[in-house]
């Protein structure tokens, strides 16, 4: 396994990781109301969108060719 696909998974392990936080933040928020859990919610999801658009555009930011 190269060095960029294990980059990769790991990167794919954190955006699930930041989206179920960012989901479970969420609900918690639905049930209690709590500002907090609704901020950490909506930092952990942009987390996750972040880390997905670095994802897709990986070799982009290597400098490999498309």
């Amino acid at each position: 396994m190269s060095l960029i696909s294990f980059h990769k998974i790991l990167i794919a392990i954190a955006i699930l990781f930041c989206g179920g936080y960012g989901g479970y933040e969420l609900v918690a928020f639905a049930k209690t109301g709590g500002t907090g859990a609704l901020a950490l919610g909506g930092v952990f999801l942009l987390l996750a969108a972040g880390l997905g658009y670095y994802l897709w555009r990986l070799n982009h930011f290597l400098g490999f060719e498309d």
